[in-house]
């Protein structure tokens, strides 16, 4: 079994900042990529940022320059720092990590539950 715990959503003005937080647990052998993706009303789920196992980022266009991704990688765990947030930010963020569960399975995608942030005055 593997779970992904996220917190860190909420409410904030145009402007401000959340950091969203997620840990992976459970049987877990190795983990390539964890990343965010969101998904707004009537809209598809699009990443938002994703981070290697070797460090390597990658952004939403929209949100570079605002946004940055980090890990720590003995516990886990993904962080997204969100600054500068503006109202088209306001979606779910859903937290994801490709992984094994053993050094025989297939790398495999595992998601969260969401973690809702809304951005409004």
């Amino acid at each position: 079994q593997v779970q992904l715990v996220e917190s860190g959503g909420g409410l904030v003005q145009p402007g401000g900042s959340l950091r969203l937080s997620c840990a992976a647990s459970g049987s877990i052998f190795s983990i390539n990529a964890m990343g965010w993706y969101r998904q707004a009303p009537g809209k598809q789920r699009e990443l938002v940022a994703a981070i290697t196992d070797g460090g390597s980022t990658n952004f939403l266009d929209f949100v570079k320059g605002r946004f940055t991704i980090s890990r720590d990688y003995a516990k886990n765990t993904v962080y997204l720092q969100m600054n500068s947030l503006k109202p088209e930010d306001t979606a779910v963020y859903y937290c994801n990590a490709e992984l094994r569960r053993t050094w025989y399975d297939k790398v495999r995608d595992y998601w969260g539950q969401g973690t809702q942030v809304s951005v409004s005055s």
